[in-house]
Order: C-alpha cells, then sequence, then structure tokens
C-alpha cells in the first residue's frame, strides 16, 4: 500500500503562522528578560530557530535559545525494537526561576513532552514553562497536556502521521503533510 500525502500548509501561509505566533509571545512575554526558548530535537528545533529570528528582529533583544533532546527520558525508550539514536541538547543557560517556552513541530500523543519536561529538570526549576507547537493532533492525545500555543490544530486519526519538511533539513521549501 502506497502512503498518500495531503498537503496541510507551505510557504508564505507557514511564515504568517510564525509571525502570528511570534506576535502572542510579544503580547504574552514583552520584553523577554526571564525568557527563554527551548527547540526539541530532532524537528522541534527548526520551528524554535524561525520563532526565535523573528523575535530578535521585531523585538531587538538576544532571546536565549537551547536545544534540549528526551530521547532518553521518553516512557518507550527501551520498548523499541531498533535503538534510538540521541540527538544534541544544547542549553547554554540557566533556567532556574524563567519562563520557558518548550517548542516542538507537531504535539500528538503528549509523551514527548512530557519527557522533555523530566529531561529540563536537570537544568534547573523553571518559574513557568509554555508548549508551543505548530501542529496540534487532536484526537491522538494519551496524556493530558495541551499547547499554550498552536500553529494549526488538524483532525487525525492514529494511522495517520503529520510530517513536517523544513528547508534546514534540505528540502526545496516548506511543506506540512498528512500521510495516510
Amino acid at each position: 500500500m502506497v502512503a498518500q500525502k495531503r498537503l496541510i500548509l507551505s510557504s508564505p501561509l507557514l511564515e504568517i503562522m510564525i509571525s502570528r505566533l511570534c506576535q502572542q509571545l510579544i503580547e504574552n512575554h514583552q520584553d523577554f528578560s526571564n525568557t527563554v526558548v527551548m527547540g526539541l530535537q530532532p524537528r522541534g528545533i527548526f520551528f524554535a530557530e524561525r520563532i526565535v529570528a523573528e523575535l530578535r528582529e521585531r523585538t531587538g533583544k538576544d532571546i536565549s535559545l537551547g536545544y534540549l533532546d528526551a530521547t532518553f527520558y521518553r516512557d518507550d525508550f527501551r520498548r523499541r525494537e531498533s535503538p534510538l539514536v540521541p540527538n544534541k541538547t544544547s542549553v547554554p543557560f540557566i533556567i532556574e526561576g524563567k519562563k520557558v517556552i518548550l517548542i516542538d513541530d507537531v504535539l500528538s500523543t503528549g509523551r514527548m513532552v512530557r519527557a522533555a519536561l523530566d529531561a529540563m529538570t536537570a537544568f534547573g526549576r523553571p518559574k513557568a514553562v509554555e508548549l508551543m507547537v505548530l501542529i496540534d493532533r487532536r484526537y491522538n492525545r494519551e496524556l493530558p497536556i495541551d499547547p499554550d500555543y498552536a500553529g494549526m490544530k488538524v483532525s487525525t486519526v492514529a494511522s495517520q502521521r503529520v510530517q513536517v519538511e523544513w528547508k534546514e533539513q534540505g528540502f526545496e521549501t516548506d511543506h506540512i503533510w498528512l500521510v495516510d
């Protein structure tokens, strides 16, 4: 059976969505003096980089950006047939007492976000954590986790997946697909 792909979103609508999400962050965080951004590995980092670049351009502030790999904190880590390959974690700042904006590309079951919350404790205890996702897959949640900021909500069934292709990964242009 050949997988079918349906286009959900591409440029320039993606740029408009990112701009809208940045405006919401600016309204809620003002000067970002006590706020840091952490992108979830592997694909959440591309979204986080885009968000931070636009925030820096709009505010003129140097907003801290880190990358978090929660691979070894996943509750299904040992249940896989093939081993997961860890990605780089880079958190060049203290999160103790800070507001953390955790960014990922797709929110599905919530398990990756739960793992990321556990992984963050190695870097301190944040004052607050907010979740931003590009795509919120409704009807797939296994844990009671909802994003504070979502670019788009997509109704999916368990057999479908959302595939995000970023230019930074070598694709010609940005695309978001629903794959059956």
